[in-house]
C-alpha cells in the first residue's frame, strides 16, 4: 500500500472513502467531524441517525468504525471512527490504533482503494502529534488490507511535520 501525506482539507479529497474523526454520537461536532458534516450535507447526518436508531443506540464505541454515504463530498463514503481522548495516566494507544485498523477493515468491506485519513485524536482530544503520527502510520502500514493508498490529509504545518518525521522513521 502507498502511504502519502497531503497538507490540506480532507473534505476536498476526491477519494473512495474519507475517514471522519467522529464523536460517539455520530451527530457531527467540531474540527474534522463538523467540517465533514457541513460540507457533506444532510444525507450523512440522516444515515448517522439511522445507525444510532438501529445498531448504535448508545453511540459508536471508541476504536470502532462504521460507514455512511459521503453526501456532497467528492468521495463515495465516509468512514466514521471514534478516537480516544488522550490521558497521560491511562495508555489508550491500542484504541487509537484500532481506529485506523477498523477504518481499513470497513474500507475493505466497501471495496475502497484510496482512503483519506485525518490525524485522529490529535486535535481537541489532545493526543500528542508525534505519538499520534507514529501510531497511525505504524498501524496503517502494518495492516493486511486491499486498500491501495492511505492518504493522510493534515490540516496544519505541525501535523504535517509530525507525520513526515514519523514516516521517515518508518522507512529509514
Amino acid at each position: 500500500m502507498d502511504t502519502t501525506l497531503v497538507r490540506g482539507d480532507i473534505t476536498e479529497q476526491a477519494v473512495d472513502a474519507i475517514v471522519n474523526a467522529a464523536n460517539s454520537s455520530l451527530m457531527g461536532g467540531g474540527g474534522v467531524d463538523g467540517a465533514i458534516h457541513r460540507r457533506g450535507g444532510p444525507r450523512i447526518l440522516e444515515e448517522c441517525r439511522a445507525l444510532r436508531a438501529s445498531s448504535y443506540e448508545k453511540g459508536l464505541p471508541t476504536g470502532q468504525a462504521v460507514a455512511t454515504t459521503a453526501g456532497r463530498l467528492p468521495a463515495r463514503w465516509v468512514i466514521h471512527t471514534v478516537g480516544p481522548v488522550y490521558a497521560r495516566s491511562d495508555d489508550r494507544s491500542h484504541l487509537l490504533a484500532s481506529c485506523y485498523a477498523e477504518s481499513l477493515r470497513v474500507a475493505d468491506e466497501l471495496g475502497a482503494k484510496v482512503v483519506a485519513f485525518p490525524a485522529v485524536s490529535a486535535g481537541i482530544y489532545g493526543w500528542p502529534l508525534d505519538d499520534a503520527a507514529r501510531i497511525a502510520l505504524t498501524t496503517v502500514r502494518g495492516a493486511s488490507t486491499s486498500v491501495a493508498e492511505a492518504r493522510f490529509v493534515l490540516f496544519g504545518d505541525d501535523a504535517y511535520a509530525a507525520f513526515e518525521k514519523a514516516l521517515a522513521g518508518l522507512t529509514a
